[in-house]
């Protein structure tokens, strides 16, 4: 695990499957889909293009304190949108990048223009850790003339 690794390489490790709503579908039952899924966002799919991406985030700040129903809400009227994602090319480090400079914590990652998975920040996070947990490995084991070589 290195920080210049793909994402493509998180996806595989954490398994790829994305759970998605339509721009139509109530908030009420995007939020059970969230809640089953045990996922903090969901992209929000129209066809096979991503128009846009619904969080907890987007839930407590657009409809609950707002006073809004989520039954009577539709994804649409609260998604974010456009959505920033990534490539499945993308390195973790820059991903990482991206997600601190623009304020999310899940980054959709889109292969021409379907989406093929979805990456959190604590999905990067503990990549990095497992990352750094390696070198400290290697280094100990060179210092301790343990290193193969």
């Amino acid at each position: 695990m290195e920080l210049r690794d793909p994402i493509r390489s998180v996806l595989n490790y954490k398994g790829g499957n994305v759970w998605s709503v339509r721009p139509c579908v109530f908030v009420y039952d995007a939020i059970a889909i969230m809640s089953e899924k045990q996922v903090g966002a969901l992209p929000v799919i129209e066809g096979t293009k991503l128009v846009g991406i619904m969080s907890e985030r987007d839930y407590a700040r657009k409809v609950v304190l707002k006073g809004k129903s989520s039954k009577d809400t539709q994804v649409k009227e609260i998604m974010t949108s456009p959505v920033i994602y990534a490539t499945p090319q993308e390195t973790v480090d820059n991903c990482m990048r991206i997600m601190t400079a623009n304020g999310v914590r899940h980054l959709p990652v889109v292969e021409g223009e379907r989406v093929v998975g979805i990456v959190s920040i604590g999905d990067l996070v503990k990549w990095i850790i497992s990352a750094q947990a390696d070198t400290i490995h290697q280094m100990q084991s060179y210092i301790t003339g343990k290193y193969p070589g």
